[in-house]
């Protein structure tokens, strides 16, 4: 096998949006850097790309042109009722979570801004809460989507690097899969690994392992930017936690296979500390992908409030748990029903209002900045294109005229024998009778009617509230529904200039760590839970302070 060396600056280990985000900095910083990553050169951008682009700001012009009064402390308030942290490991996150806060209330859009990105002006309301007011979730709409979605964030960062590779300044290295830290007493001074057999899997396409040749790279500072565990289901199953019930014994991935987890080991091998691993969030909404792209590939919907939510028996969720409200407390209440899927019951009303797919390849307006097709699919008439062939050509969907037919086909697909007929039909039947009045003793549908003073909601997120059942709202449609993986919450220990932690808290030499890797920053910013929006945006801000510090270090 052919072997290779290279010297560099700084080093990034995954081309991910933080990836690419140190690199521009460490590179606007003066700095010579090399990228190497895995995946053939199509995968450039990570799962960043594959987003649906949704950013968490706080107090934007958005908002306050959507009449959305949001401030610093109330944003402070939402994160740490949500995070919950509790342990000596949260010591770091708990900064990295002030700190990202100030951000995201200050200089973040700027930023942003500045590099040509843009966003839809509607703000979108994700993980609700429904508890108390220091409970879980955001008291207001901060979800705002990068007008070009994945592909738009990841842009300015691809172009800045990639002109600078044209310069001769950066150097990517597709095929080169890192397997330890070359380390000169307590320092990481680089890297060695395996260079992979080329490759010309599309984008997401699963590639092989198959090593060619090795390399070896020198560099002032290593920056491990690899992403999380949520394609490897074995290691999910691993770190699974008791307080989430049992693991699935099936899933659907919603991320491609190489984020796979392998650089873990790697970083810890090298005195790197590990902390939160069993912290993870993952989908309840995940749906078979019609036209998969990688092994098992799911899509999660993103629901309006207004589907009925039924587990796999029949019976209808608790309070607060509807659709977009608290995505770990629905998760924990299916893991322990014993089955590992649940369903939606809704009308083709609500599927035209209300569904939205995750994903850059899901929502071709936004992706592709097309005006008058966001008018005509989020404003017009019918499903969405993308979720009109779900349900046309989706395994999970079932559509039927009424109620009784729409049970039997529900009871056909695999795991259905389960389900309670009796119990759906009371269900439902239950839900339609509080339409009658504005008011009702329905939790769900109190809610739905708050929901609408918000004005996006109105517009383009919830339906009228309407009875399912009656037939001028139809078709019906029933949706299974199944655990999708997503995101590590936990990761390598990083203090606020993103130096990976050992053991003993002091940083390891030469060794950083950003995006997913470092559970977007200081092992886990998140705590328990996440409140949407905030993914993207922990790339962009540990990446930023990652290849910063680098670049100030050599």
């Amino acid at each position: 096998m052919t072997a290779s060396t290279h010297s560099t600056d700084v080093l990034v280990v995954g081309w991910g949006l933080s990836g690419l985000v140190a690199a521009a900095e460490a590179l606007t910083a003066g700095k010579r850097v090399t990228i190497v990553d895995q995946e053939p050169r199509t995968n450039l951008g990570g799962q960043a790309w594959w987003s649906f682009g949704g950013l968490f700001f706080v107090d934007s012009p958005e908002q306050r042109r959507m009449g959305i009064t949001d401030s610093r402390d109330l944003a402070g308030q939402d994160w740490f009722g949500n995070a919950g942290f509790d342990r000596d490991e949260d010591a770091w996150p708990r900064r990295w979570a002030e700190a990202y806060l100030d951000f995201a209330a200050g200089e973040k859009r700027a930023w942003l801004r500045q590099l040509g990105v843009g966003f839809f002006p509607i703000v979108g309301w994700a993980e609700r809460g429904g508890y108390t007011a220091i409970g879980p979730g955001n008291s207001v709409p901060r979800f705002h989507i990068t007008w070009g979605t994945g592909p738009g964030i990841v842009a300015p960062f691809q172009a800045l690097v990639e002109k600078a590779e044209a310069d001769g300044r950066a150097t990517i290295l597709p095929r080169h899969r890192v397997t330890g830290l070359l380390r000169s007493g307590d320092a990481v001074v680089g890297v060695v690994g395996d260079i992979l057999a080329p490759s010309g899997a599309a984008r997401g396409v699963a590639s092989s392992r198959e090593a060619v040749g090795t390399f070896e790279i020198s560099a002032g500072a290593t920056i491990v930017s690899s992403g999380g565990i949520g394609g490897n289901h074995e290691l999910v199953r691993a770190q699974w936690p008791q307080r989430l019930g049992s693991p699935p014994r099936t899933m659907v991935s919603g991320v491609p296979a190489y984020v796979d987890g392998s650089m873990q080991p790697v970083a810890a091998a090298a005195g790197a500390r590990l902390i939160n691993g069993d912290r993870m969030w993952h989908y309840v909404e995940g749906i078979q992908n019609w036209n998969p792209v990688w092994p098992n590939h799911g899509i999660r919907i993103l629901p309006g409030p207004s589907s009925i939510w039924l587990d796999a028996t029949g019976a209808r969720l608790p309070v607060p748990l509807f659709p977009g409200f608290d995505t770990l407390g629905t998760l924990a209440h299916l893991r322990r029903t014993g089955h590992d899927h649940s369903w939606f019951v809704l009308s083709y009303k609500i599927v035209e209002k209300e569904f939205t797919l995750s994903g850059s390849e899901q929502n071709p307006d936004l992706t592709g900045k097309d005006v008058k097709l966001l008018v005509k699919s989020r404003l017009g008439k019918g499903a969405a294109g993308p979720v009109q062939a779900f349900l046309d050509h989706g395994a999970d969907f079932v559509v039927r005229e009424t109620l009784g037919d729409l049970v039997a086909a529900m009871q056909a697909l695999p795991g259905g024998d389960v389900l309670e007929p009796d119990r759906v039909v009371r269900e439902v039947e239950a839900r339609d009778r509080e339409m009658d009045n504005d008011f009702t003793k329905d939790a769900q549908i109190a809610m739905l009617r708050s929901a609408r003073s918000f004005r996006g909601d109105r517009l383009v997120r919830t339906a009228t509230p309407h009875r399912i059942l009656d037939p001028a709202n139809g078709p019906l449609i029933a949706v299974k529904l199944h655990v999708l993986t997503r995101k590590s919450l936990g990761g390598i220990e990083t203090d606020l200039q993103a130096r990976a932690l050992g053991a003993d808290g002091a940083p390891v030499p030469g060794l950083y760590a950003a995006g997913e890797a470092s559970g977007f920053g200081g092992g886990g910013v998140h705590g328990y839970r996440a409140l949407e929006g905030t993914f993207l945006g922990g790339c962009l801000f540990s990446g930023r302070a990652a290849g910063r510090a680098a670049a100030g270090a050599v």
